[in-house]
């Protein structure tokens, strides 16, 4: 979106380039979304992404994430969940800076509004998160021994366009594109106020409402809690997405 991509850019061109280390990385995502349809208001959402560097032969992070949703107007959706982050240390700058893998545990508070400019669908997404991230004393530890509390706020925006027709609906090709930039905040955000933002191109298909396809590029730029010899560290991420996208309707017996 343009806003998210105005937010990211004045948080990165800020920094002096050459007070800045840069760590590039190959990235493949892999998702899989259901959401179980309970009545006409209320659904409940599992999630699994099992994300990868080097596109898929090392861990970069598994991502487990649970809500439930409320339709609260016909486009105004709420939700709130929990979600299970295991991350591992890719690349030259892992993100732990003792190169461990470390687990988070979130919980997080969501609404996305929805509506449409002609042919295109369009969502905003506002998410609070509650994150306890897992963390270090001593580096002979073989697992986390802490878990600092952190806050942070993301806003994504998306828009999707049918490929053929005016609208989606069974057996239709679409174009989605998105922007989601997060913003850190409290005590413990250390040098990452600015968190990260990430740029998804993607062309999807929707076999019928209860199943979609989605697939294409991706873009994460992430930057690190802390400095290495008074440098900012920013991982640059690039690679693709596919996930899948299930509805189950449990609603009057379906």
């Amino acid at each position: 979106s343009f806003v998210g991509t105005v937010i990211g850019s004045i948080f990165i061109s800020n920094m002096n380039a050459q007070n800045r280390i840069t760590d590039r990385n190959n990235i493949g995502w892999y998702a899989a979304n259901a959401t179980i349809k309970l009545d006409s208001k209320f659904s409940a959402l599992v999630e699994y992404q099992w994300r990868r560097n080097n596109y898929i032969s090392d861990w970069q992070q598994g991502l487990l994430r649970f809500g439930l949703n409320y339709q609260a107007l016909p486009n105004l959706q709420l939700r709130a969940g929990y979600a299970w982050a295991e991350t591992f240390p890719y690349g030259e700058i892992p993100i732990n800076g003792m190169g461990k893998d470390f687990t988070e545990h979130r919980i997080y508070e969501a609404a996305t509004i929805t509506g449409k400019l002609s042919f295109i669908d369009l969502s905003h997404r506002f998410m609070l998160e509650q994150r306890w991230v897992g963390r270090y004393t001593n580096p002979s530890l073989t697992k986390e021994d802490e878990f600092t509390y952190h806050n942070r706020i993301r806003y994504m925006a998306r828009l999707q366009a049918p490929l053929k027709g005016k609208s989606i609906t069974d057996k239709t090709p679409y174009l989605v594109i998105y922007d989601e930039v997060m913003l850190g905040f409290g005590k413990n955000t250390g040098e990452n106020v600015f968190d990260q933002n990430r740029i998804g191109i993607q062309l999807g298909y929707q076999f019928n409402k209860n199943f979609r396809l989605e697939g294409g590029y991706l873009n994460q730029i992430i930057q690190l809690g802390r400095e290495i010899d008074g440098k900012n560290v920013y991982q640059k991420n690039n690679g693709f997405l596919i996930s899948t996208s299930f509805t189950i309707d449990t609603s009057k017996g379906k």
